[in-house]
């Protein structure tokens, strides 16, 4: 899977067959057949990230082949993706903690100094749709306060934005700023805000895939208030830094990982001459 901030429909691989980001983190890449770790990866927290999310995504595929549909299929691919990540943690990064949507909260998390922050399926729903690709895997890595690796790929795109290769945002192709949404259940107060800015909505999946459209330029913001975790947006939060795009809660104030409480119910991520505008719409309007 490639990290490249456009969608290639014409050219692009299939994606089973799209060739890994590890490739363009090294040079020379020692990845063997399998899903035996790439050298790089072994050191290298930022290819470890994407590599884990690459295996899970691969399962992902391979699950969505074998015919089930609806809740079935939703179950199967959580609890696959859950299960690769999850032994891939344990096998190369054992010291480390781990926070996931879909495993029980171990609180020794909040002793340690790294803690993976993990979503194995974020979007279900559109997963569950075939053949839609708006569908991510999420890892992220916390340390000592900050996050400081994300990886989220895209595997019925063939894409895997992550913080070793930060993204290059592209410029601004459309005339009206475009804001993300959810397609079944958009906040009320994001139609305000789109209406003071002469913005308009763009209807879509996951968390992780609002937040990659800002930094491919399919939007130029997601904000969301009424209900998030941790998982849901922590890996595309890093991405989205790293690309030099503005993250913050709605009312400005910081993102805050690894938590007691994991809810995170509300964020803006946007390219950063949108950031006072919005902002400060919220803090006139509020979220309700």
């Amino acid at each position: 899977m490639t990290r490249s901030g456009h969608a290639r429909a014409a050219a692009r691989p299939s994606p089973v067959e799209a060739p890994s980001a590890l490739g363009r983190l090294r040079r020379v890449s020692t990845e063997t057949p399998g899903s035996r770790i790439p050298a790089v990866a072994r050191s290298d927290d930022h290819a470890f990230a994407v590599w884990v999310a690459e295996q899970a995504g691969r399962r992902l595929l391979e699950v969505r082949e074998q015919g089930l549909e609806g809740k079935a299929l939703k179950d199967a691919g959580d609890a696959a993706a859950q299960e690769v990540i999850a032994a891939l943690l344990a096998e190369h990064r054992p010291d480390d903690r781990v926070l996931s949507e879909e495993a029980i909260d171990d609180k020794a998390r909040l002793e340690a100094d790294r803690v993976w922050i993990i979503d194995p399926l974020d979007g279900t729903r559109e997963y569950s749709e075939p053949p839609r690709d708006d569908w991510a895997v999420h890892v992220a890595l916390w340390e000592k306060g900050e996050l400081t690796v994300g990886a989220v790929a895209q595997p019925a795109l063939g894409e895997t934005f992550n913080t070793g290769i930060p993204s290059v945002v592209p410029p601004r192709t459309s005339a009206r700023p475009r804001i993300a949404v959810s397609r079944s259940r958009p906040p009320a107060f994001v139609e305000a805000l789109a209406a003071e800015l002469d913005a308009e909505l763009v209807p879509m999946g996951s968390a992780g895939v609002k937040v990659m459209s800002v930094v491919r330029d399919v939007a130029d913001a997601y904000v969301h208030a009424g209900g998030q975790y941790e998982w849901d947006n922590a890996a595309p939060v890093a991405v989205a830094r790293a690309a030099g795009l503005f993250c913050s809660r709605v009312d400005g104030s910081e993102l805050v990982y690894n938590k007691d409480d994991v809810q995170l119910p509300d964020l803006i991520v946007c390219r950063p001459e949108l950031a006072e505008s919005i902002v400060d719409f919220v803090r006139r309007h509020g979220t309700d």
